[in-house]
């Protein structure tokens, strides 16, 4: 178990660090090629458009082996990546946009993919911890990614950036070689992979999985939405300099780490319900220490809002990978991701509209909504959990054949 965690934290650290690199470089660059903010800004686009994709990607990925498409993909995002040392002008900007669609169609896969990967690769009872230290693996690289990206794309341009960014999945997808699963990784039977709607099934009917996926999508989602009223509240109501938002993405990425390390035990003690719970109110409360007019507050909030949210997303992740048919388990990820991700899409040009009341109402807003959600998972009838959080007596899925552990 520990040779096969030391290398999935790796692929996550590596994964965070070569993403977070290139989607910093991939903006500035087009920036610079064509002098306009606005293609700048799509170059995010990209990479959450695939998300709506989801439940059809995760049903392609149940209908092949989980490591080999998990290796393919990332040595098809470092053949795309490397396609940048084309780019030399304005008229080639079409590439970076579809590289960030390639690494956004990719993030899909490999989340999706791991997520069905690691039951094969892991006692059930590890998989909460294990997830827990992937995420602070990939929250630790993206403290550093930013700084080295943008310090290598002044000093150099965004050439060696592309090199360094495909360098990460070439590593991955070696990494992956090295796993020892339990079980042979083959496809499953063609009659159990070709109904894509056994993914919105599970997601419905399961009442783990429904409600720590729920909680998930609303924390991540009012993330987004308090985006702009996170900028008024530092420039308008504090009076300090912009910059200062670095500091509180600092102290967000360092929350994320502690967050992580600490969820797995949580989530063996308490369960995915009440840890996803939980991060739903730490977010409420980093969103209410913000309205506070003093600058020690707002950077204690964003430690707290960083340990929230893994907590809601590892949470989310474990029940789906405990809950789930091994045999729809990619597409059941995939789903679950669409649903917690796709969100924010919308909550971003809410928060926008919203922060015309001022920096503090959509905090307010958000607090309430998490809080909302937090009560609505608490007062629903749990399902008794055994010591690993796998639900003794969960509602039945039809269909639904024995976790292996």
């Amino acid at each position: 178990m520990r040779r096969n965690t030391a290398l999935f934290v790796t692929i996550s650290a590596l994964s965070g660090f070569g993403s977070s690199t290139m989607s910093l470089v991939a903006g500035l660059w087009i920036l610079d090629l064509t002098g306009s903010t606005s293609l700048a800004a799509l170059a995010g686009l990209g990479i959450y458009a695939p998300q709506l994709a989801g439940p059809w990607l995760g049903g392609l990925l149940d209908r092949l082996p989980r490591r080999p498409t998990l290796i393919t993909t990332n040595l098809v995002l470092a053949a795309a990546l490397l396609t940048l040392l084309g780019v030399h002008a304005a008229e080639h900007t079409w590439l970076l946009f579809t590289v960030s669609l390639a690494y956004g169609i990719s993030y899909v896969l490999i989340d999706a993919g791991e997520t069905a990967l690691l039951p094969r690769a892991f006692p059930t009872a590890g998989l909460a911890a294990v997830n827990g230290w992937r995420s602070s693996a990939q929250e630790g690289a993206k403290l550093v990614a930013p700084t080295v990206g943008a310090g290598l794309y002044a000093w150099q341009g965004g050439h060696p950036v592309a090199v360094l960014s495909a360098t990460m999945p070439i590593l991955g997808a070696a990494l992956y070689t090295a796993v020892r699963l339990r079980e042979h990784d083959s496809a499953p039977p063609a009659r159990q992979r070709t109904d894509l709607r056994a993914g919105l099934a599970v997601l419905r009917t399961e009442p783990t999985i429904s409600r720590t996926v729920a909680l998930a999508a609303v924390t991540i989602a009012m993330s987004g939405f308090i985006t702009a009223a996170l900028y008024a509240v530092v420039t308008v109501d504090l009076r300090l300099p912009s910059t200062f938002l670095g500091v509180l993405l600092s102290a967000q990425g360092l929350g994320s780490i502690a967050g992580g390390l600490l969820v797995g035990r949580l989530l063996t003690r308490w369960g995915p319900v009440t840890v996803g719970a939980v991060g739903a109110i730490l977010v409420a409360a980093g969103c209410l220490a913000r309205c506070l007019p003093w600058p020690a507050p707002t950077v204690a909030a964003s430690i707290i809002t960083g340990i929230g949210l893994p907590w809601t997303l590892v949470a989310a992740v474990t029940a789906v990978q405990t809950h789930t048919p091994p045999a729809i388990l990619g597409r059941v990820a995939a789903t679950a991701n669409t649903v917690m991700f796709a969100p924010i899409a919308l909550a971003i040009p809410l928060g926008a509209a919203a922060v015309h009341l001022g920096g503090r109402p959509p905090l307010i807003i958000a607090a309430v909504i998490c809080l909302a959600a937090a009560a609505a998972a608490a007062l629903l009838r749990q399902p008794r959990t055994d010591g690993t959080g796998n639900g003794a007596g969960a509602e039945p899925v039809p269909g639904r054949v024995g976790l292996r552990s």
